[in-house]
């Protein structure tokens, strides 16, 4: 059931025709796109696909959502359906938005048939073998009724009905899957949580698993990540959104609403085949607990080294990966996927203009064969034993740049990969919080700070990282390394609920302001990183301090 506390909306604006792809409200109406279509010069369709447009579902309380139904124009047999859910509007694609952003994170107009709902599986791929695509204007957007959710309660249930009525179509072979990066995989938890009874396997591929732990709040620090920007451009609809900065003002601390946008996976009984990568700033511990959570056997994780959106749609093996995916799960294919995918395949990140080593398979994850080592923070280095006596390192965080750092070389080849954890002992002298953030940057054989590229290489259009102007460095494109972030004052956790002893749960429930010069012990996990180094290179744990009101000096006190 929905949360019973008053949620805040904020407006949105109308939908309008030529805007994101909006074409109008055009209930009742089917076309058949011909072979060899085509949208402004995209990719054109391989076979004639039916559409249905706006096609009404009325959820439990009698809203109306409206969907369109893409589906082979002539098939024998019924078939499944795959569901991309999410508020941004149903026609708007990849087409419409990969332009925003850096080297249209290098997926070019020839990858992408226009009709695909973005970050969503493409018709044009997938309904040639015999699936339906169905993208969804979930609650509150475009022509469906209501306010917009987001994630939560109200939205599985709306994703649960919805798919009960899709699976008794009379084209559809009563199996339903779900899939999509990001907001599209983020709803999958929600929705399998709830077990629809023809719910037959989901794909969250980079999909949150806690929007208040992992974006909105990451740490106890407040943040509208790119919320923003999705709410003035690309949501559209006739009432308003959940207002997240309203809604951390009435309460900063977890509450019931914060709370329901954490979905239990515990509950998830389908199949589900889980993507993740080191560098999302949002979904890559989402991916984690998933794979830990998630009960029974039947589920995958893949460990990625390329950007979300170019892995979805310019990816051939992933894309084959989720093809045998489905058709084992919806169609119920006798093929080889169980047997010849791994259960766990990772990545280690090389940095610079090395690529990543993919595929890389493990039994479980963390990986059992994990050799835990602690190391201590003092001199300026990470060290085997504890320093002699306490110490203070120190540093000027008025200048934006400087920070502590603890360096590590390794002496022969090494691979790090799981979950790392920072122990620190901070005080402030002037201020009673302050947030603290830790970095894990690799650094060549000279001492100089790596980065990933997150595409491959040759898809790119320079030759090497030290090529992109400082302008096109973005999160999309470039990796610095893992982090982990806390409040001081939600320094509290609790063991019972963190999944592994390396990355513990803070319930962000207390507040608990500091004296200041007291110093306070702090436990924050940082996500997840899978790093090769070679001999010589190094690793350098680099902590930072932002106070809450304003700049000064501290210190930061080994032990």
């Amino acid at each position: 059931m929905p949360v019973s506390v008053q949620v805040a909306y904020k407006a949105i604006g109308k939908p309008e025709v030529g805007v994101n792809n909006y074409q109008g409200f055009q209930p009742g109406k089917t076309e058949v796109l011909q072979k060899g279509w085509s949208r402004d010069g995209a990719k054109a369709l391989e076979s004639d696909i039916r559409v249905d447009h706006d096609v009404e579902v009325k959820v439990r309380d009698g809203c109306r959502l409206y969907v369109d139904i893409y589906r082979p124009a002539d098939f024998p047999e019924k078939i499944p359906v795959i569901i991309g859910w999410s508020c941004y509007g149903k026609k708007y694609s990849a087409l419409d938005m990969l332009p925003m952003t850096v080297w249209q994170c290098c997926v070019s107009k020839e990858d992408l048939s226009g009709i695909e709902k973005f970050e969503g599986v493409d018709p044009q791929l997938w309904c040639p073998r015999g699936y339906a695509v169905v993208s969804v204007d979930s609650r509150g957007t475009g022509n469906s009724d209501g306010q917009i959710p987001v994630m939560g309660s109200q939205d599985a249930e709306d994703a649960h009905d919805v798919i009960e009525a899709l699976a008794k179509m009379e084209w559809c072979n009563g199996r339903v899957g779900m899939a999509g990066n990001s907001a599209l995989a983020i709803i999958q938890w929600h929705t399998a949580s709830l077990q629809p009874p023809h719910l037959a396997a989901i794909a969250p591929w980079e999909g949150s698993g806690d929007l208040y732990r992992e974006q909105i709040c990451r740490g106890g620090v407040f943040s509208m990540s790119n919320f923003d920007l999705i709410t003035n451009f690309i949501i559209k609809g006739s009432g308003g959104v959940e207002d997240f900065a309203e809604m951390y003002r009435r309460s900063p601390l977890a509450n019931a609403y914060w709370n329901d946008k954490r979905p239990d996976m515990t509950k998830i009984t389908c199949p589900t085949f889980i993507s993740g990568s080191d560098f999302s700033s949002i979904h890559t511990m989402g991916a984690v607990r998933g794979w830990m959570e998630v009960p029974h056997q039947q589920k995958w994780i893949r460990w990625s080294s390329h950007q979300e959106w170019y892995e979805l749609y310019c990816d051939k093996h992933a894309d084959g990966e989720l093809h045998a995916y489905f058709d084992r799960f919806l169609k119920g294919i006798e093929n080889d996927f169980e047997r010849s995918t791994p259960k766990v395949g990772w990545s280690a990140l090389q940095f610079g203009d090395r690529e990543a080593i993919d595929n890389i398979e493990y039994s479980d994850f963390p990986i059992p064969s994990t050799e835990y080592r602690e190391m201590f923070l003092h001199n300026g280095a990470l060290n085997d034993s504890p320093a002699d006596a306490d110490g203070t390192t120190t540093y000027d965080s008025e200048d934006g740049k400087s920070h502590a750092e603890f360096n590590h070389t390794f002496a022969e080849k090494s691979r790090l990969i799981g979950l790392p954890k920072a122990i620190l002992y901070m005080s402030c002298p002037d201020h009673d919080d302050l947030n603290v953030y830790v970095i894990l940057r690799k650094r060549d054989k000279d001492g100089k700070d790596l980065m990933h590229l997150c595409f491959p290489l040759a898809a790119t259009p320079v030759k090497s990282i030290a090529e992109i102007p400082e302008a096109q460095r973005q999160s999309t494109n470039l990796h610095m390394g893992s982090v982990g972030i806390l409040r001081a004052s939600h320094r509290a956790f609790d063991p019972k609920r963190s999944i592994h002893a390396q990355f513990p749960f803070h319930p962000h429930e207390v507040e608990e302001k500091i004296k200041p010069g007291e110093v306070v012990k702090l436990e924050i996990g940082i996500w997840a990183m899978g790093n090769d180094f070679d001999a010589g290179e190094s690793i350098s744990v680099q902590v930072r301090k932002l106070l809450i009101s304003k700049s000064e000096l501290y210190g930061l006190r080994s032990s």
